[in-house]
């Protein structure tokens, strides 16, 4: 009987993921805000030490915060028959849904919210113009802004869609406002030793009835405001009651917390261990 000859062993199939919705691209993997950015932008804020897992805490509140307005934006495209999102996609995003309103200092900037933000007049009436930009020690959030780009390309690609340059800078923007002003707050959380209120923002059309209000545990509230650690570095906890703060009190402020969470499951929950020093 003679020996067939060995056949060549078939390369594996490259196994593709199906993005099925918005939790898909939220999970695993590498976060499209590097955490030497997000170090870099607590550092531009504040000179406390900040631990690995509030850096991470935070980089995964703003991929959840930019991916639904990424996903809200895909949608106004899809009902105009178009793939590639623009500005105009944004401002549907944001009107459908109130809780996509952040990083507003970036809104003054750019030219797609020109004439949405309101004129602004001082206590005698008068006009008071755009403040000017001047030049700065430290990076600004509108300024530093470019940073994001490549994170936010990486996440348009994660969501299946790509952006004009204007929608990407807009995104890079609110990326970089939203962030800064998370680390800020976070900051203030470790100054002041915890929260003292949580807002909630409710958006109503005229001749829409009031919603009732869905209540937050009263549990989850407590662990927010009372802060444990110490008073020099910002913690995740810390992160997470400034999350709070910055997000109205809907589906995204909860997915937000929640997938935080999740991103830091595998460190000290809290704990400032293996901080990230300036």
């Amino acid at each position: 009987m003679t020996a067939q000859p060995a056949q060549p062993a078939q390369p594996a199939q490259p196994v593709h993921l199906e993005r099925s919705g918005p939790e898909t691209a939220r999970a695993m993997g590498v976060p499209p805000f590097k955490p030497s950015l997000v170090k870099a932008v607590f550092s531009d804020v504040t000179r406390m030490h900040v631990s690995r897992s509030a850096v991470w805490a935070a980089g995964s509140v703003t991929r959840t915060v930019l991916t639904e307005i990424i996903d809200g934006a895909r949608r106004a495209a899809e009902a105009e028959a178009r793939k590639k999102l623009v500005p105009g996609d944004l401002l549907s995003a944001i009107d459908r849904n109130v809780e996509l309103e952040v990083g507003a200092e970036w809104y003054a900037h750019s030219p797609t919210f020109h004439g949405l933000t309101g004129v602004v007049h001082d206590a005698g009436g008068a006009v008071v113009p755009p403040r000017r930009r001047g030049r700065s020690r430290r990076p600004s959030a509108v300024v530093g802004a470019h940073r994001f780009e490549a994170g936010v390309r990486r996440l348009l690609r994660s969501r299946g869609t790509t952006a004009v340059p204007a929608m990407v800078r807009d995104l890079d923007g609110i990326a970089s406002v939203f962030l800064t002003d998370l680390a800020r707050d976070a900051a203030m959380v470790v100054r002041e030793g915890g929260v003292r209120r949580f807002g909630t923002v409710t958006a109503l059309l005229p001749g829409q009835p009031v919603p009732v209000p869905v209540p937050v545990p009263e549990g989850a509230v407590r662990a927010l405001s009372a802060r444990r650690g110490d008073g020099r570095t910002i913690g995740r906890d810390d992160v997470l009651a400034a999350t709070a703060m910055q997000l109205f009190g809907g589906d995204l402020r909860r997915r937000a917390l929640t997938e935080a969470r999740e991103e830091t499951r595998h460190t000290w929950a809290g704990v400032p261990h293996d901080s990230a020093r300036r």
